[in-house]
């Protein structure tokens, strides 16, 4: 299992790479815009003892599913809205954008 702040990091990590390959690829003449990223995942919410009282949200395997280490397994979905740090638009993940497209 992993946390759910580690998968949300790899994802953003594998989206910073479709970013990084679309310079590289454009002279392919197809763009795509990054839009909303639907996300649905089950996780296990597991309370750690000690004096923190730490609770962590794990990921659980895929075809995993009822009971994990006891724990009642649980099923969220998240709608990200990746956008660029700085302009607060919308990603490409296909080259440079040009003038009037969408």
């Amino acid at each position: 299992m992993i946390e759910l702040a580690e998968m949300i990091a790899q994802l953003r990590g594998q989206l910073a790479a479709a970013m990084a390959a679309a310079e590289d690829a454009e002279d392919t003449g197809l763009r795509f815009e990054l839009g909303a990223v639907q996300l649905e995942t089950e996780f296990v919410v597991q309370r750690s003892a000690g004096a923190d009282g730490r609770i962590r949200f794990w990921v659980v395997e895929a075809g995993a599913s009822g009971q994990q280490a006891n724990s009642t397994t649980h099923r969220v979905s998240l709608s990200l809205e990746p956008r660029v740090r700085g302009s607060g638009e919308r990603p490409w993940v296909s080259g440079d954008r040009t003038v009037r497209e969408r």
